[in-house]
Parts: structure tokens; C-alpha cells; sequence
């Protein structure tokens, strides 16, 4: 009865696990037009991050500074505009560390579409093979639970025998 038991659990096992795939099934086409909206996401991020940019270099300059505490009264307007520049410079240094960060992205991806469209490339010149290796994974991943109804019938009965010729004997 212990070995009926650990082969049922053996092929419950079996069967729940036998539809995880150990790859990405995309095409490489597929992949390369995943990669290009990222990269137009990244090329306007970082198109609003240079206008930022634009725009802090613009606030820098000494009148808009003056410009921008014209209506703040103050004893020690050199301080505040002291301050005023320290926290636009602090800024930019960020908006220049963001803009490295999108420019490397930026370029990782235009390698990595490359790469898809090469591979992409690649399986166009293949024969079909790719299409037949889906065709027969999907009817076994589609009727998984006839399958499992299936297998648990078979196991009940195997069960039903086995303890059947156990209480015979």
C-alpha cells in the first residue's frame, strides 16, 4: 500500500510539473519589438530629462536667480541666493546622473534589439521546426486536467486492484 501511495504522489508530481517551460518561447521578432518600445519610453525620458536640463542651466544664470527672490525681502539676499544656486546645482547633478543612467540604458538596449533581430534573423531561416515543437507542447499543456482526471482514474483503480489482491491473499 506504501508503494501505491508514493506513486501516486510520484505521478501527481509528474504531471503538475511537466508544463513549466525552462525558456522564453517569444521569437526573436516578437522580442526586438518588446525592446523598441522600451526603447522609446527610455528615448522620451530621456528627451524630458535634457529639457529639464535646458531648463536648470537656464535658472542658473545670475538675473534669474535675482529674478526668481525678487519678491522675498531679506537682510542677507547673498545668502539667499547663495542658497537658491546650491539647491538648482544639486538638482542638475541629479538630472545628470539620471541622464547617464537613461543614456547606458539607452545604449544596452539598442544592443539587445540587435541581438533579438539577429536572433530573429536567424529563425526565419530555419525551417519550421519551431512551429512543430509548439504544435505538440500546447494539445499537453491545453488538456492538462483531462489528463489529470485520466491519471487519477487509472491510479484509483490501480489502488482498487492492488488492495483487492492484498485482502485475497
Amino acid at each position: 500500500m506504501k508503494l501505491t501511495v508514493s506513486s501516486i504522489l510520484f505521478f501527481l508530481a509528474l504531471l503538475l510539473t511537466s508544463g513549466i517551460m525552462a525558456q522564453d518561447s517569444s521569437s526573436g521578432a516578437e522580442t526586438a519589438a518588446k525592446l523598441r518600445l522600451q526603447l522609446i519610453e527610455v528615448q522620451t525620458k530621456e528627451g524630458q530629462l535634457r529639457i529639464r536640463l535646458q531648463q536648470l542651466d537656464e535658472d542658473l544664470k545670475p538675473e534669474n536667480i535675482e529674478r526668481a527672490l525678487a519678491g522675498i525681502g531679506s537682510t542677507k539676499p547673498e545668502e539667499l541666493r547663495e542658497h537658491r544656486r546650491r539647491q538648482l546645482t544639486i538638482e542638475k547633478n541629479n538630472v545628470l546622473a539620471q541622464l547617464k543612467t537613461v543614456e547606458a540604458s539607452e545604449a544596452s538596449l539598442e544592443s539587445a534589439i540587435a541581438t533579438a533581430e539577429a536572433r530573429a534573423y536567424q529563425q526565419s531561416a530555419q525551417p519550421s521546426a519551431i512551429p512543430n515543437q509548439m504544435l505538440m507542447v500546447q494539445p499537453f499543456v491545453g488538456s492538462r486536467w483531462p489528463l489529470i482526471a485520466t491519471l487519477a482514474v487509472v491510479v484509483i483503480l490501480t489502488a482498487g486492484v492492488v488492495v483487492f489482491f492484498m485482502r485475497r491473499t
